[in-house]
């Protein structure tokens, strides 16, 4: 029996954005890196802006590992903390760099086609056209 594939968006477009969500996790941290080094609790907290205000800190952690893995990010413990335990502390290497540009590019390439989509929707929207308005 072939499986079938699920759908994105639709009435399913809560559990697909889930997936794109973890997606735009990575440009997102590789960006906030970019700016400086941080700690995983920092950089969870400073995900809000980018619309991420509900990414679980257990995935922003295997995001960062996956990423060290890969050689997009290292960390280091931070010893001199004067409050609290050791922190990992987290910085972009040069291939994180290089991704983090990647990324942009791409994100501009999706942001295109996504204005261009919005346009037509209004346009249709506007002229009242079409089976459901």
């Amino acid at each position: 029996m072939p499986q079938r594939r699920r759908r994105r968006g639709g009435a399913g477009g809560a559990r697909g954005r889930r997936g794109h969500i973890r997606r735009f996790l990575e440009p997102c941290l590789l960006m906030l890196l970019h700016m400086g080094k941080r700690h995983g609790y920092e950089l969870a907290r400073e995900l809000i802006p980018f619309g991420l205000e509900n990414v679980d800190s257990s995935l922003v952690y295997r995001m960062l590992r996956d990423m060290e893995r890969a050689g997009l990010v290292r960390s280091e413990w931070q010893s001199n903390v004067t409050a609290g335990p050791a922190r990992r502390v987290y910085s972009l290497t040069a291939d994180g760099d290089r991704g983090l540009a990647n990324w942009v590019s791409d994100l501009r390439a999706t942001d295109g086609v996504l204005g261009h989509f919005l346009k037509i929707y209004e346009k249709h929207m506007r002229e009242g056209t079409g089976d459901y308005h």
